[in-house]
């Protein structure tokens, strides 16, 4: 049965955690809240509440009736316990914003950068973002927060910064001209108010083309005590869209096309995947600040339900089942499963032109044959030639090849791809499947986990994903004899 807290155990809970922040971090700076657990605390010998024993975490399950509260998993349990602060937030290859507590109140300084942003390796495109990141660093706050935000423009021109859909006092809301002057170029503003509600919120700044250019980033703010059922990991994604043309590295925000698509700053096979234990109940909070274009985002191996909106969180008589969900510009969806099924699911949206970039180098073998961009913008009297006959024999296959001509990956490009721990013991070619909108979920039950993620022991190439494979063929050839 679900542990659930009154109003008062609540109210008591959240005082006691605001007047230890008060004062044991006064004037003292942190990454993190105090009352935050360590990364992924769980309980793995908890067993199961026998109210949902009919639905299994460590196997496919379907667990009905519709109706009941283990059906798809819907409120099973996390391997932790109810009534425990929030998991940390985790949003792959982005920073989190520090902070430092000032008289009670969480002080966070935010610079609105220009940054050359890594897509790819060795593709290296001029955005503008916060504090040198694209996606800004994720400020990550608890329910009854006060928050100051102390904003440089350290841009070439005015800005300011959007808090969406927090419920704040109407001179911080970020509008120019309606709520607040432009910051202009090198000076400071700053942003003072009080949290009261919890969910997936983002800031970003209000100008359009800026926008168009990724200014933004995610702004988490946890309840003080985990919502129920409790979730064990907690993770991240923002779906952005660029038009960059192949020769050069910097947007055009005027376009109405986009070519170049990044979840958390990076494209596919880049993004770096996102890693869990077989059995924990996963949350994944999706944002789309895609300039035009909405995403239709598909896991495969697994049925999610809906949980939260932009909104915050839904009641559980109105979550949504579903392993595809479209999320449209400007809006933020939570969904949560069971990660009953070990395995590197590939997690990206289904628009066809999403699921890849434009696949010619920047400057690439349509344009100047093997020159970098800068090469010419450095000196334009002397830029190289334009190839005569530019298309090479892909290209010659009718109604365009679907494969396409794809793109060259030297063996240092190809490491920074497979060389991280994150993907280790993936399948040798992995890579081939993952492009533009795209990354991976990882599924891996414990003692595989732990050689992923903590050991140093050299992992071969498709050993963890066979190593799977095996255990599910002898559990399946088990079962039929």
């Amino acid at each position: 049965m679900k542990k659930k807290l009154s109003r008062r155990q609540f109210l008591a809970t959240s005082a006691a955690a605001v007047a230890a922040g008060a004062l044991g971090g006064k004037e003292a700076r942190g990454q993190e809240a105090a009352a935050a657990p360590a990364p992924h605390a769980s309980n793995a010998s908890e067993p199961t509440p026998s109210s949902f024993s009919r639905y299994s975490r460590y196997h496919p399950s379907f667990g009905g009736p519709p109706e009941s509260d283990h059906f798809l998993g819907k409120l099973v349990p996390g391997l932790r316990k109810s009534g425990l602060p929030p998991v940390p937030f985790e949003a792959p290859d982005l920073e989190k914003l520090s902070w430092r507590m000032v008289n009670g109140v969480k002080e966070f300084e935010l610079r609105c950068t220009p940054v050359k942003r890594e897509f790819l390796p060795g593709r290296f495109m001029n955005v503008w973002g916060y504090n040198g990141s694209l996606p800004g660093p994720t400020i990550e706050a608890y329910q009854g927060d006060r928050v100051r935000f102390v904003v440089h423009n350290e841009l070439p021109e005015p800005t300011t910064v959007h808090w969406h859909g927090l419920e704040l006092p109407v001179q911080f809301d970020g509008v120019p001209g309606l709520t607040q002057n432009l910051i202009p170029p090198g000076e400071t503003y700053v942003y003072e108010y009080d949290l009261h509600q919890a969910g997936t919120f983002f800031y970003h700044s209000h100008i359009a083309m800026q926008e168009a250019f990724g200014m933004a980033g995610f702004f988490i703010i946890h309840p003080r005590i985990a919502y129920d059922p409790p979730v064990d990991r907690d993770f991240g994604l923002i779906f952005q869209n660029f038009f960059i043309s192949p020769n050069t590295a910097t947007p055009d925000s005027m376009a109405m096309n986009w070519n170049w698509h990044t979840i958390n700053g990076r494209s596919g096979p880049y993004t770096t995947p996102l890693v869990c234990k077989h059995g924990e109940r996963v949350r994944i909070r999706l944002m789309d600040f895609s300039p035009m274009q909405h995403h239709p985002i598909h896991l495969h191996g697994h049925t999610f339900w809906l949980t939260g909106t932009e909104a915050g969180r839904i009641p559980p008589s109105a979550w949504i089942p579903r392993n595809t969900t479209l999320t449209a510009v400007a809006v933020a969806q939570d969904f949560e499963f069971i990660a009953f099924n070990p395995g590197d699911w590939i997690f990206h949206c289904h628009m066809t032109h999403h699921m890849m970039n434009h696949m010619t180098k920047q400057v690439g073998p349509r344009i100047r044959q093997d020159v970098d961009v800068s090469r010419y913008l450095a000196a334009l009297p002397n830029r190289p030639p334009v190839e005569g006959s530019f298309e090479t024999a892909p290209f010659e296959v009718p109604g365009y090849p679907q494969k396409m001509q794809g793109m060259e990956m030297s063996a240092k490009v190809m490491h920074k791809i497979t060389g991280r721990r994150e993907t280790r013991g993936m399948r040798k070619q992995w890579h081939e499947g993952v492009k533009g909108l795209m990354t991976v979920l990882r599924v891996l039950p414990e003692d595989l986990y732990d050689r992923v993620m903590h050991s140093e022991e050299a992992i071969q190439p498709g050993e963890i994903f066979e190593a799977i494979a095996r255990r599910k063929h002898h559990k399946a050839t088990r079962s039929a004899g």
